[in-house]
């Protein structure tokens, strides 16, 4: 047996060294996945050569990692069965930083066939000298595989040096024995470590015992190969990362090699909280580097409106720093959202196809973070317009229809999709917006939710179709069929009849015009902003927001066709003053149906005034009430396009006979 040696750091460890105690690391306990990772590195190398045919010491002994606690020693030992060290891998691989075993191994590996390359490779002789953040001393007792090596005990208390001496009694493998420092004791009790344990080096390919028991026996599905995994065991698997009692709607599992080596597997839940308005949801896919966790809830991983996802990334080309607790290559991590998004966008577009009720109930919970993602997300946004759902004048009640889909059914004239924003199909399709688009039989998307616009927007086009609101299509066709024995006025009444509702509004309104859209309803608002709305003008008063056609007033266009207009037209001729409240109370009644009318005092008012009329009553007029234009705006509540809106609704255009277009 030699004599005990006495070894000098390298000055590069002894910075290392200094760095690692003082600042790499965030977390102490990262300790123990560093010496863990260690070990199963160890052990899969010695499993190497055994496929290899090298002949190894003890070839029988089993594959495995042993971790004891002894708090009251104030110890934690870390065993391996792995291919050990050498005196001088040992001096190496723990004494400089120039050369360490695994990387030296990397490099065989890299003139090795692909078939021999290992699956987990770490970097043995960094990670290491983690240990020395909570210890007061640490030895290492290793045998080399190679049958003829003695077996060697390194200790050092990280001070400088370090002592190396023959030993007996070992069998293949490395013991490091790690002594803890008072303050760092609770890494002594078996609770603590079975926690970190779980936390990092759950899917580690080996066993881990804790003082003796098995603690890794959730295994790395996303490993396997999809043939050989059960759906009993993708559904375990689930609720073993999400805390899900329900399995989940979808899974994906997928291994691709360029242009990143990924194994992936994720899933997508059935239910969003978001939707019952518990909570927003947070990213729980965690990111590992072959099988060891890298990052919990990995950021950036996927774009923000995936958060819902749940699950596992494996990537084998991470260029982790020092610590392995952060990525230096950004430019490499945005690859690799790239490459996970469009899988996962991919996934759910075949899904689709494949079942459409089951995708269906899917875009009931999470449409809202598909239509964020159109929003936001601009290298995706064609692919997530494939995934848009929405109910259509040519669907049943209920049912929804895709872009792709709705293009399918389109005329060969018609070179746009048309979409009719509304709180309900019934008032979609008592909207006047529509009464043109039924007449010709043209189909109209129908969206019900607030944000749709913002969504429509951004899409702009599908499949080189133009996306366009109903209020704001030009559709450049003949005016609608006329009705038998319909009255309507011509050119001159109309003209005659829009300049008094104009002298009689005042600025309160724009122009008032003659309508080509309208066929049942007697009036509509048209907006004055081209690049405006009445459901965006809506949005934008309820988030106490500044439009830029706020000062602008809305345009009215009349139906000269309809009985109420026709009547309006005689009526003026014999009673101006009536005329007047009418056409006042005809604008009042575009606002509501528009959800444009803020203050309803002065309507309510008239109205009665009319109505007291009506039933031959005596009228008696009332001073106006004071408008909302009087009170002061309240400051800018900085809400989201995607928060519902906290103003009033627009009234269904059921209720009224008529509501906003755009104008064209």
């Amino acid at each position: 047996m030699s004599l005990q040696e006495t070894h000098v750091f390298q000055a590069e460890i002894k910075q290392l060294l200094d760095i690692v105690i003082h600042s790499l690391y965030t977390e102490k306990e990262i300790f123990i996945r560093e010496l863990i990772s260690n070990a199963a590195d160890a052990i899969e190398k010695v499993r190497f050569q055994q496929a290899g045919g090298t002949e190894v010491r003890s070839p029988s002994l089993p594959l495995k990692i042993s971790v004891t606690t002894d708090d009251a020693a104030k110890t934690i030992t870390i065993a391996d069965t792995g291919v050990g060290m050498t005196k001088k891998e040992l001096i190496d691989n723990l004494g400089t930083i120039a050369r360490s075993g695994s990387k030296e191994f990397m490099q065989k590996l890299g003139e090795a066939k692909a078939e021999q390359r290992l699956d987990l490779i770490g970097q043995f002789g960094v990670g290491f000298y983690s240990a020395f953040m909570v210890a007061e001393k640490v030895d290492v007792y290793t045998c080399s595989s190679k049958a003829d090596e003695p077996a060697w005990h390194w200790s050092s208390t990280g001070a400088g040096s370090f002592d190396i001496v023959e030993t007996e009694g070992l069998d293949r493998g490395t013991r490091i024995v790690v002594h803890l420092r008072d303050e760092q004791k609770e890494y002594a009790t078996k609770a603590r470590v079975e926690e970190i344990l779980r936390r990092y080096s759950n899917f580690v390919p080996f066993p881990i015992e804790l003082n003796g028991e098995t603690t890794n026996k959730v295994q790395a599905l996303w490993a396997k190969s999809k043939s050989e995994i059960k759906d009993e065991e993708y559904n375990e698997f689930y609720q073993f990362v999400s805390h899900d009692y329900q399995p989940p709607a979808y899974r994906l599992h997928f291994n691709a090699d360029a242009p990143l080596s990924i194994k992936a597997l994720l899933f997508t839940p059935q239910t969003s909280l978001e939707r019952m308005g518990l909570t927003r949801a947070e990213n729980e896919v965690s990111l590992y580097c072959r099988k060891v966790l890298i990052q919990p809830k990995a950021k950036n991983l996927f774009p923000e409106w995936l958060r819902f996802l749940k699950g596992v990334v494996d990537c084998e080309d991470l260029p982790l720093n020092i610590s392995r607790e952060t990525m230096q290559d950004s430019a490499l991590l945005a690859k690799l959202n790239q490459v996970l998004t469009a899988r996962y966008i991919k996934m759910l577009d075949e899904e689709a196809k494949k079942d459409v009720e089951k995708y269906s109930k899917f875009y009931s919970e999470f449409s809202h973070c598909l239509k964020e993602g159109v929003v936001r997300d601009d290298k995706n946004r064609e692919a997530l317009g494939k995934l848009l759902r929405f109910e259509s004048s040519a669907t049943e009640p209920g049912k929804t229809t895709s872009l792709a889909d709705y293009v399918s059914r389109m005329g060969s004239d018609q070179t746009e999709i048309y979409a009719l924003l509304a709180s309900s199909r019934e008032a979609a399709e008592g909207n006047p917006n529509y009464e043109v688009f039924r007449e010709r039989k043209i189909e109209v998307l129908f969206m019900y939710e607030h944000h749709d616009e913002f969504v429509m927007e951004h899409l702009r086009t599908f499949d080189g179709k133009k996306l366009t609101f109903a209020e704001k299509a030009d559709l450049a066709l003949d005016e609608p069929v006329k009705k038998e024995d319909a009255k309507e006025l011509d050119a001159d009444q109309t003209r005659a009849l829009t300049n008094f509702i104009k002298e009689t509004l005042g600025e309160r309104v724009g122009e008032v015009r003659a309508s080509k859209r309208l066929v049942d309803s007697p009036a509509v608002v048209a907006e004055s902003d081209p690049g405006m709305t009445s459901s965006m003008r809506r949005i934008m008063k309820a988030m106490n927001r500044e439009a830029r056609s706020f000062a602008s007033s809305p345009h009215l266009e009349i139906n000269p066709r309809h009985p109420l207009i026709v009547q309006l037209y005689a009526v003026r001729q014999q009673d101006a003053a009536l005329a007047g409240k009418v056409s006042e109370q005809l604008f009042d009644n575009a606002l509501i149906a528009a959800g444009l009318l803020e203050d309803p005092r002065l309507m309510l008012q008239r109205l009665n005034v009319l109505l007291t009329r009506v039933i031959g009553g005596e009228v008696k007029e009332e001073a106006p009430a004071p408008s909302a234009s009087d009170a002061k705006p309240e400051a800018d509540g900085g809400a989201s396009v995607f928060d519902e809106p906290a103003a009033t609704e627009a009234v269904d255009a059921t209720e009224v006979p008529v509501t906003v277009v755009k104008d064209a």
